[in-house]
């Protein structure tokens, strides 16, 4: 699925956003090897417990599973291996400053491909305690019955 600007979205971590509170986010070049990116394309990527983090000035991705290209039998790099993220200095500085804010965390939101580019949106978040979790689930329950109301009035 492509967009208007030429984004083809490959896969969304849809629980970050009901796990964290999105504060800002920013768009982050990719460094993979050739297998992975035959992966990515086929959406064989897992999100789960995936974060970034600011290592001596450059921006890693840990624990972002990208699996195995069949094709490229013992050329496959490791599944879950560190992955730098391609930011500017001044992005970098930025986040770093914002991470050291206590309870920040840097979260992957999405990967997809721009003009044949592997990109990802990484976003600076904190972590929702559980109550805040079922008052947002509360809220778009009563937001999506309004709506139907608002519909059957018509």
């Amino acid at each position: 699925m492509a967009d208007d600007s030429g984004r083809r979205v490959v896969a969304s971590n849809r629980k970050a956003r009901h796990e964290y509170e999105v504060l800002d986010t920013v768009e982050a070049g990719l460094v993979l090897k050739g297998p992975e990116v035959k992966s990515v394309r086929d959406g064989k990527v897992a999100f789960q417990d995936a974060f970034a983090r600011i290592d001596r000035g450059e921006a890693w991705l840990h624990s972002f599973h990208i699996s195995p290209y069949e094709q490229a039998n013992r050329f496959n790099p490791d599944p879950v291996r560190p992955r730098k993220l391609l930011l500017n200095r001044d992005e970098i500085r930025r986040l770093a400053a914002k991470v050291d804010e206590k309870g920040l965390t840097l979260v992957p939101l999405d990967i997809y491909f721009r003009r044949g580019v592997a990109k990802m949106t990484i976003a600076v978040a904190r972590g929702r305690k559980l109550h805040d979790k079922r008052e947002k689930l509360k809220k778009q329950t009563q937001d999506r019955e309004a709506q139907r109301a608002i519909q059957r009035a018509r």
